[in-house]
């Protein structure tokens, strides 16, 4: 046999172990270990309480405050702790607020780049920047007046 002839042979030879490879891997869906925890609410008269806006900042790995002044922002309404939990002025719906709370892990808290939600806010000369744990980007993101 001629190199060409054995080069043919051992590349089809390898092509047969990688299917034979795939075919042992299993086929199950692969689920993202990053789940944003849902809403904890309830409307009282006017007003809508969440009960663990700091467990899903906890988990975000976020500043409370930070999230809080997003979502009133956000919400275009007042609002405050009141001890654990958050009393907003208005009527909002858990899934108005899942939205919410979804549209700020995209925008402060994964990577532009690998989507990785290990990341960290920082502050440099009055500039907010998010910084990826894992990939090591680094860009500026709008501050929330």
């Amino acid at each position: 046999m001629n190199q060409n002839q054995e080069s043919i042979k051992s590349s089809s030879e390898y092509e047969s172990w990688l299917e034979r490879a795939y075919g042992k891997i299993s086929k199950r869906e692969i689920k993202s270990r990053f789940e944003i925890p849902k809403v904890n609410s309830w409307i009282q008269g006017n007003k809508t309480i969440l009960t663990n806006l700091k467990q899903i900042a906890n988990y975000l790995n976020r500043d409370p405050n930070h999230l809080l002044k997003y979502l009133l922002k956000e919400l275009a309404t007042a609002g405050e702790f009141d001890g654990s939990k958050v009393t907003f002025v208005g009527k909002f719906g858990e899934s108005i607020l899942n939205q919410k709370i979804e549209k700020y892990v995209e925008e402060f808290v994964k990577c532009r780049e690998c989507k990785s939600p290990d990341t960290k806010l920082l502050k440099e000369d009055r500039i907010q920047f998010l910084q990826c744990l894992a990939c090591g980007a680094k860009y500026p993101v709008r501050r929330i007046k």
